[in-house]
């Protein structure tokens, strides 16, 4: 693993600001990943992601999902990255040489993991994935990893999930861990070290794509409430940079459907909200589905909108961005506002991933479902794209936009989802239907197509 420190940016006009008081609470929705479950015989079964509880036992060893489902600790289906990577058809690709090889993902985390090498390690000998260095940069000092801190053992499995799905998707993308050093919960805490860190990177020419499994809820940014979004609107330059050096930026839609958590990370809202940064016009929002695969990856039935009692993919309608003019082909369903999300892959928990999360406390073989898991996975595709293209994408959204709303959609490789909807918590969302909803977005993707139209889009 390599490691290097890093000397931040001079800082950004946000950290004048006083953040709002909060309780450090890891499991925020999309903050880190809320859903893991135990194939251990004794161990907890998943609960709600409300709740916000990490389930986690040292496992013995990979179940496939007829197992998992018989389980009945579990009763859950569970994916591995070879399931994966059939149910998106990734195969044509590989075969072509299309593996993200001369690619960079960027993957950013508060904190990070102590073992996120070890880890991947491990997870590629399981699944007979190619090995590859991850390249730890760390920003500021990062606080000693505490076992019994939830809030290190969160980020770390959080890290975990995202450096090995970013890598099983695209395993010849090279990997970069941002580590920054203080936890994004919910409000402006946090943000401002990782708004810095990917300024940075991306002014050194460092990434084609970042991979963000975290948000907080617009409604917690100060001065929110009399409509001043400054605190939040500050802290938007590394987006800008990447628009100008063509990094693509993705993010976490969210994990409680169409309700967001409160600044006490864990009461929702008892009415529809949006979370930044998957609110951003500047980023592609990635929303959640559920898949229903055999043992070998081939799909059993439609993937419909991830909401199966232990979370619900987020999406809604930003209270502080318009609608950008992509979206004009969908101003019928978002209105004047922006929607999310923009598409949507694997995020639920009776379907999670296996990811192994080595470090202390952190319980070994583990499922994990969220955002958190579709966020790098879309990372992933789009390295393959930047490697089609021989260049990098940039902002996908006027792109996905175009293709998402003509004729030919499935053809170029986005899948109308049209089942399902998101409502959570008590908090009515919406509904997928045919053409772009805000539970799923424009829908799923055929990976070897939708590389090929965005690599010939460019």
């Amino acid at each position: 693993m390599t490691h290097s420190t890093r000397r931040l940016l001079p800082p950004l006009s946000v950290l004048a600001l006083a953040a709002s008081v909060l309780t450090p609470i890891a499991h925020t929705p999309d903050t880190t990943p809320q859903h893991l479950a135990s194939a251990l015989a004794g161990a907890a079964a998943p609960v709600p992601a409300v709740t916000g509880h990490i389930l986690a036992g040292n496992v013995a060893q990979v179940l496939s999902t007829s197992q998992c489902e018989a389980n009945p600790q579990l009763a859950i289906a569970c994916y591995s990255p070879l399931q994966y990577q059939v149910a998106y058809d990734l195969q044509p690709l590989y075969a072509q040489g299309i593996t993200g090889a001369g690619r960079t993902i960027v993957v950013v985390d508060s904190f990070g993991s102590p073992t996120i090498q070890a880890d991947l390690d491990t997870f590629d000998q399981q699944f007979g994935l190619p090995n590859t260095t991850v390249d730890v940069e760390k920003f500021g000092t990062i606080p000693p990893f505490d076992p019994n801190d939830p809030q290190d053992t969160g980020w770390a499995a959080e890290t975990s999930l995202d450096v090995e799905y970013a890598h099983a998707i695209a395993p010849g993308a090279k990997i970069v861990l941002a580590e920054t050093s203080v936890s994004e919960t919910e409000g402006v805490t946090g943000f401002p070290q990782i708004m810095a860190a990917e300024q940075q990177l991306i002014n050194e020419g460092v990434g084609d794509v970042i991979s963000q499994s975290f948000g907080a809820t617009e409604n917690t940014f100060p001065g929110f409430a009399s409509g001043d979004f400054s605190s939040l609107l500050a802290l938007r330059c590394a987006f800008a940079d990447a628009a100008v050096h063509g990094v693509t930026v993705l993010a976490a839609a969210g994990d409680s459907g169409a309700a967001n958590a409160e600044a006490d990370g864990q009461t929702l809202y008892p009415y529809p909200t949006s979370g930044w940064p998957a609110s951003d016009p500047l980023v592609t929002a990635v929303g959640g589905t559920q898949l229903s695969l055999d043992d070998q990856g081939g799909r059993l039935s439609p993937d419909v909108v991830w909401n199966d009692g232990y979370g619900a993919g987020g999406g809604g309608l930003s209270q502080v961005f318009t609608r950008p003019w992509y979206q004009g082909p969908v101003a019928g369903v978002v209105g004047g506002r922006r929607g999310v999300p923009d598409v949507a892959m694997s995020a639920a928990v009776n379907g999670g991933a296996w990811v192994y999360l080595g470090f202390p406390g952190g319980g070994g073989w583990s499922i994990i479902g969220g955002t958190s898991e579709a966020t790098p996975l879309m990372a992933g595709v789009v390295a393959l794209a930047d490697q089609a293209a021989g260049h990098r994408l940039g902002l996908l959204n006027p792109t996905l936009y175009k293709l998402g709303t003509s004729p030919n959609a499935a053809a170029d490789g986005i899948i109308d989802i049209t089942t399902g909807n998101n409502t959570f918590g008590g908090v009515t969302g919406y509904t997928a239907g045919p053409g772009y909803d805000l539970a799923s977005g424009l829908g799923t993707i055929d990976a070897a197509k939708l590389v090929n139209a965005l690599a010939t889009q460019y």
